[in-house]
Formats: C-alpha cells, sequence, structure tokens
C-alpha cells in the first residue's frame, strides 16, 4: 500500500464559525484571519494505492458551482483536485473508489462535475462513492443546522448514476471493513463521520477529517461552531486523543494549508502538537 496526499485547493471560512465558544484572542495565535475574519483552509485528499485498487479519500468542493457560491469562501492557491491527480500520473477513470468521509459540500463536491453539455456526472465515473448509511440518510433529509452543506447538486448524482455504496457497521472503531484500513466513527460533527486509519510503513496514521481540522484544533474544548452535537465532539476528541497516545497515531490534517502530517504530545496542559511534518519528508 502506498499513501499520495492529494491537494484539492485552498479557501477561507469565518474563524468564529470555526472555533465556536473559543476567544478569538486564543486560536488567532495558531491561525490568524484576514480582514473579513476568515481563516486559511486546505482541502487535503488522500489517494490510497492498494495492489488494484486506487482509492481516493474526499474530493474537496470541487468546481461546478457559482461564482457567487465560491465568493464567500475566498479561494486561494495554486492546487486543483484533478491537476493534483494529474501530477500522480493518475487519470480520473483509474480511480477504483471514492471514499467520504462525509458529505459536506468542502469534502464531496469534487465527485461530480458539469459535463459541457451543463449535466451533472461522475467526475470518476468507473469508481465506487463509499459512504457510510446512516450519514446518506441523514444528507439526504438534512437539518436547518447542516442544510446548506448538504448540496443536491453533489448527492443526487451519486445516487442515480448507481455508484453508491454503504457502510453498514456502527461500532466506533470498525477493524474489518472492505478497505485497506480500519475505521473510526464520528458522530459530534455529524452523523457518522468515517476518519480512515492506516497502518504504514511502520506508523499508524489517522486521516483526521473535521474532527481536528487543524493544529488549532487539537486542545479539546476548541471545536467548531458547525458541530452538530458540540458536547459528543467533546466526549468523542477526548477519547480519541487518549487513544492517539496510546497508539502513537501521527494525523494527516485534511484542513491545514501549514501542517500536513502531525505527532501529539502530553503536557501538563493536555494533550498537544509535538511536531509538524510534510507527508513526504517523513516518508
Amino acid at each position: 500500500m502506498e499513501l499520495f496526499p492529494v491537494e484539492a485547493g485552498n479557501f477561507k471560512l469565518d474563524g468564529g464559525a470555526m472555533f465556536g465558544v473559543v476567544p478569538k484572542t486564543l486560536w488567532r495565535k495558531t491561525n490568524p484571519t484576514d480582514s473579513k475574519n476568515r481563516i486559511e483552509m486546505a482541502s487535503r485528499c488522500l489517494l490510497v494505492s492498494d495492489e488494484d485498487r486506487l482509492i481516493l479519500i474526499d474530493c474537496g468542493m470541487g468546481n461546478k458551482q457559482s461564482e457567487k457560491f465560491f465568493s464567500h469562501f475566498g479561494r486561494f492557491g495554486p492546487y486543483d483536485l484533478l491537476s493534483s491527480l494529474k501530477k500522480r500520473g493518475v487519470d480520473p477513470s483509474e480511480i477504483t473508489d471514492v471514499f467520504f468521509t462525509h458529505l459536506h459540500f468542502d469534502h464531496c463536491g469534487g465527485a461530480i462535475e458539469k459535463s459541457q453539455d451543463n449535466h451533472l456526472i461522475p467526475t470518476f465515473k468507473n469508481a465506487r462513492y463509499w459512504v457510510h448509511q446512516k450519514h446518506w440518510e441523514w444528507a439526504i433529509l438534512p437539518n436547518v443546522r447542516e442544510k446548506a452543506s448538504f448540496l443536491a447538486d453533489n448527492l443526487n448524482p451519486i445516487k442515480t448514476t448507481g455508484q453508491l455504496n454503504f457502510i453498514l457497521d456502527e461500532e466506533r472503531h470498525l477493524k474489518k471493513t472492505p478497505f485497506p484500513f480500519e475505521i473510526l466513527l464520528m458522530n459530534g460533527h455529524t452523523e457518522k463521520q468515517m476518519l480512515p486509519v492506516f497502518k504504514y510503513k511502520g506508523q499508524k496514521i489517522v486521516y483526521a477529517a473535521d474532527l481536528i481540522p487543524t493544529v488549532g484544533h487539537i486542545p479539546i474544548p476548541y471545536i467548531m461552531g458547525y458541530d452538530t452535537r458540540p458536547l459528543k465532539t467533546l466526549e468523542e476528541k477526548d477519547w480519541f486523543m487518549k487513544l492517539a497516545i496510546e497508539e502513537n497515531y501521527m494525523l494527516l490534517l485534511e484542513h491545514d494549508p501549514y501542517n500536513e502530517l502531525i505527532s501529539l504530545k502530553e503536557t501538563e496542559k493536555g494533550i498537544r502538537l509535538d511536531e509538524s511534518f510534510t507527508f513526504n519528508h517523513f516518508f
């Protein structure tokens, strides 16, 4: 098995929304803002090459939405999902599986694109698209709080193409999966967010998705205002951080533009950042 981070584009989100009730004087030390109070975010996907499978974990927000839509997110930088895959020598038709940690638009939008005649089509026409069944049900009948994050243009085409596949098990730690990795299920940010766990070149790596989007979110109380069940997130982060120290997990951060792969350490103030690496430098 080989792992390759794939940059799908940088963007910006409101810092207050990203840190909830945590005062700005605390979180701006790790996540400075622009003039609109937005912090910089990455869309760092992950390509998994294993025997005859090419598995893409998350897809960024894609390019099919309107200019007005994208104007809210201050996209910047040179990265684009398909260009990044091309640099790896991968054509979209070669992707065998797309694994969604969850279906918020910044994680799944790149899985569907617009054709030349303006129809919505799968970006990865030969891939199986995977999501947890309970999360799919949650997304297609969204609550008012999350409705703006679940876009019909992203979800409906996945179902109509017949490419949709479900993960059904509901244990917190799924050790037997259809993939060459284990899965942790989290319910604080959204229903049944899935975090892949890899055993890779002597290390254990967790793709941290929206449980810990940036290094600024490592302290347990530092959680997003977007989380649907914040008290559940607190409980899950406490459990996960203890497990991370016990298992010596490294975290691959999906949304931190400046910290790709990190290790953790215990301190008097709790679990904190130990070291930060680029993936290619470490491996």
